[in-house]
C-alpha cells in the first residue's frame, strides 16, 4: 500500500546481503574462516532456548551421546591394544597375538559402526529440530502484525527462515557430535597418557601449546583476509547485478567503458585478496603437520630414552604417538567448530527474536450479522511515527450502499484510511464504527470476511487460475468461479489460455498482462461477495482500453455494496456518490463531482491540473 511505503517507519533496517562463498568445497582452518562469523548478543540465553528444542528429542540425544561415548572408548582402546601387541612381538609371546588382533579388529569394527550411527542420528536430530523451528517460524510469520512486516525488510525475514535455520541444522548435524566427542577424547587421552607416563605427557603438552598458539594466530589472520574476500566478492556481485539490471540506461548514456573499468578494478582487487587467502588457507595444513611431526620426533626421542631407563616399553611409545595425535586433533576440530557455532547461535538469536514478536491483535468477539455496511470514522488520529501525524481529527460517514471516492495528493492519508478500516493498524485515538459497532469489538476474521480489497499491486499465487480466484472462497463451485470471471470481464482471456481455468500461473502470473492480473483479483473479490468493498488505485497502472474493462467490472462489483475507492485518475470516480478530498490527513472537501467543480476549491484544482496533463 502506497502510504505504508512512503511513511518512514521507526526500526527500518538496511539489510546488506553477504554472498556465501564456497572455497572449493573445503573448510579452511579454524572458525570456518571462509565466512564472516556473527557473534550472538546473549549466547547463554539463546543456548537455553535451543536446549528446549533439543529436549524434545531426548531419545535421539541419548542414542547420540551413547554413540559418542562408544566412539571415544574404542578410539582410546585401539592405541593401547596396538602397544600391547608390539610388546608381545618384542617378547616373542606369539600365542597372545591372535586373540589380541581379534579384539583389535572388533574395536575397529565397533568404532566404524558407532561412527555411522552417530552420523545417522545427527542427521535425523538436526532435521527434526529445524523442522519444528521452521513450523514455528512460518506460523509466527503468518500471524505477525502488518506494522512489523512494513518496518522490516522481507529479505531479512526470509534470511531467518532459510539461512539462519540452515546454519543451525549444519551445526547440529556436524558440530554437536564432534563437540561431545572432542571433549571426551581430550579428557580420556590426557588421563591415559598420565597413567602411562606423566613425564612424557608433560613433554607432549609443549607441542600441544605450540599448536594452539599457532592456530589462534593463523585463525585471526585468515579470518581477516577471508572477511575482506567476502566483502570484495559482494561488491563485485553487486556491481554485476546493477550493470545487468540497468544495462539499457548504461548503453543509452554510453557508459560501457566506465562500468568495465570499475568492474576490472574490483575484479583485480578480488584476485589479489583471493591469492592471499588461498596461500594462507593452503599453508594451514602443512604448518599443523609440521608441528605435529616435530611432536612425534620429540615423543620418539624422549620415549626411546625413557624406554632405555625402563620407565616405559616400546609398545607404550607407539601408543603415546597415537595418543599425542588424538589429543591435538579434537583441539583443532573444536577451534574449527567455534566460528560456525557462533554463527549458528547468532542465527538462533535472530530466529527467537522473530518468534518473540507479538501476534497481530485478535481482540474482539462480536460477529457481523446482517451487515448493512454503514462506516463511520469519528475523530480519528493516527501516526506511523509518533509526532508525525498522518490522519488528524478525521471524520467520515459512509451510508450503506454508498460509493465513496478518496482523492488527494500522495501522502495525504488515503491508504491509511483503508489500513485502519481493515485493522491492519489501530488508530491512536478516535473510533471506527461499522453498523454502529466499534471495529475493535468485532471479531477480526469476521470483519475481513465481510470486506474485500482490490489493490494496485496485484497478488497472484503459483497455482491454477481457478484456485487463484477461489482464494476468496476455497469451497466455491466451478460454476461460481466462472460466474465471478464473467462478472469481472476476465472470462474472455481465460478461455484463450492453454488449459483455461486449469492453467498454472507461474511467478505470480508473470506471463499475464497487468490488466489481466487485475481482472483476476477483481474476480476473486466478486467470489468473496463482500458487504464492504475497497478499491485502492485498481486502474492506475493499466492502459485506457484495459481501464475501461476494469471499470465495467468494478461497476458490477460495487452494485449494492458499500464501496471505498482510492484513485489518482479522477475520470474513474466521477460517478461516485461522494468524493472526499484529503490534504495532510484532513478532509478538506466533500461532495459530488459537479458540486466540487462548482466550488472551485481543492478538487477543482486537482481536476484542472490533471485535465491539463499535469500530475497530481
Amino acid at each position: 500500500m502506497s502510504e505504508n511505503i512512503q511513511q518512514p517507519k521507526s526500526g527500518q533496517q538496511n539489510i546488506t546481503a553477504t554472498p556465501s562463498v564456497n572455497f572449493g568445497g573445503r573448510r579452511r582452518g579454524p572458525g570456518s574462516m571462509g565466512q564472516v562469523v556473527e557473534k550472538p548478543k546473549d549466547a547463554s540465553r539463546t543456548l537455553l532456548r535451543l536446549a528446549q528444542y533439543l529436549g524434545g528429542e531426548k531419545l535421539l540425544l541419548l542414542i547420540l551421546l551413547a554413540s559418542v561415548i562408544m566412539i571415544t572408548v574404542t578410539s582410546l582402546a585401539a592405541p593401547a591394544l596396538q602397544g600391547r601387541g608390539i610388546d608381545n612381538i618384542l617378547k616373542k609371546q606369539w600365542d597372545r597375538l591372535p586373540p589380541l588382533f581379534a579384539v583389535l579388529l572388533a574395536v575397529y569394527f565397533a568404532n566404524a559402526l558407532f561412527t555411522l550411527c552417530q552420523t545417522y542420528v545427527s542427521a535425523h536430530l538436526s532435521q527434526r529440530i529445524v523442522r519444528r523451528m521452521r513450523h514455528d517460524l512460518f506460523d509466527k510469520i503468518a500471524r505477525l502484525p502488518i506494522p512489523y512486516l512494513d518496518t522490516h525488510a522481507s529479505g531479512d525475514i526470509m534470511s531467518r527462515m532459510t539461512n539462519d535455520v540452515e546454519n543451525i541444522s549444519t551445526s547440529i548435524s556436524q558440530s554437536l557430535g564432534s563437540l561431545f566427542s572432542g571433549i571426551l577424547t581430550i579428557l580420556g587421552t590426557v588421563a591415559l597418557m598420565f597413567w602411562y607416563c606423566w613425564q612424557l605427557t608433560l613433554i607432549t603438552m609443549v607441542t600441544v601449546i605450540i599448536t594452539v598458539f599457532v592456530t589462534k594466530k593463523m585463525s585471526a589472520l585468515m579470518r581477516k583476509v577471508y572477511r575482506r574476500r567476502s566483502q570484495v566478492l559482494g561488491q563485485l556481485n553487486g556491481h554485476s547485478e546493477e550493470m545487468i539490471r540497468g544495462y539499457q540506461s548504461i548503453v543509452a548514456y554510453n557508459k560501457q567503458s566506465d562500468v568495465i573499468e570499475e568492474f576490472n578494478k574490483t575484479s583485480d582487487e578480488l584476485t589479489k585478496v583471493s591469492i592471499r587467502a588461498e596461500i594462507l588457507g593452503g599453508s594451514m595444513g602443512p604448518l599443523m603437520n609440521c608441528i605435529s611431526n616435530v611432536g612425534f620426533v620429540i615423543v620418539s626421542a624422549f620415549g626411546g630414552y625413557f624406554a632405555l631407563l625402563g620407565l616405559i616399553t616400546v609398545g607404550t611409545i607407539s601408543a603415546f604417538i597415537i595418543y599425542a595425535k588424538q589429543f591435538s586433533r579434537p583441539i583443532n576440530e573444536i577451534a574449527q567448530l567455534y566460528g560456525s557455532l557462533q554463527t549458528a547461535v547468532a542465527g538462533a538469536e535472530r530466529i527467537f527474536e522473530l518468534l518473540d514478536q507479538p501476534n497481530e491483535d485478535n481482540s474482539g468477539e462480536l460477529p457481523m450479522e446482517d451487515v448493512k455496511g454503514e462506516i463511520v470514522f469519528r475523530n480519528v488520529n493516527f501516526s506511523y511515527i509518533p509526532g508525525n501525524p498522518v490522519l488528524q481529527d478525521f471524520n467520515l460517514t459512509v451510508k450503506p450502499g454508498q460509493k465513496i471516492a478518496l482523492v488527494g495528493a500522495t501522502g495525504s492519508g488515503k491508504t491509511t484510511v483503508v489500513n485502519l478500516l481493515m485493522r491492519f493498524y489501530s488508530p491512536d485515538s478516535g473510533e471506527i464504527l461499522i453498523d454502529g459497532t466499534n471495529i475493535r469489538d468485532i471479531n477480526r476474521d469476521t470483519l475481513r470476511r465481510n470486506t474485500a480489497i482490490v489493490l494496485q499491486d496485484t497478488v497472484l499465487f503459483t497455482d491454477t487460475v481457478e484456485n487463484n480466484i477461489k482464494y476468496a472462497d476455497p469451497e466455491a463451485s466451478a460454476e461460481a468461479v466462472e460466474h465471478a470471471a464473467q462478472m469481472s470481464n476476465s472470462s474472455f482471456f481465460i478461455r484463450r489460455l492453454p488449459k483455461k481455468y486449469q492453467t498454472l500461473l507461474i511467478q505470480a502470473g508473470a506471463h499475464l498482462s497487468q490488466g489481466q492480473r487485475q481482472l483476476l483479483t477483481i474476480a476473486r473479490a466478486v467470489l468473496a461477495d463482500p458487504k464492504i468493498l475497497i478499491l485502492d488505485e485498481a486502474t492506475s497502472s493499466v492502459d485506457t482500453r484495459t481501464e475501461k474493462n476494469i471499470q465495467d467490472a468494478m461497476v458490477r462489483l460495487m452494485k449494492n455494496r458499500t464501496s471505498l475507492i482510492i484513485a489518482h485518475r479522477l475520470s474513474t470516480i466521477q460517478d461516485a456518490d461522494k468524493i472526499v478530498v484529503m490534504h495532510q490527513g484532513r478532509v478538506t472537501e466533500i461532495g459530488s463531482h459537479e458540486e466540487l467543480l462548482s466550488k472551485k476549491g481543492s478538487y477543482y484544482d486537482l481536476y484542472m491540473t490533471q485535465f491539463a496533463g499535469g500530475q497530481t
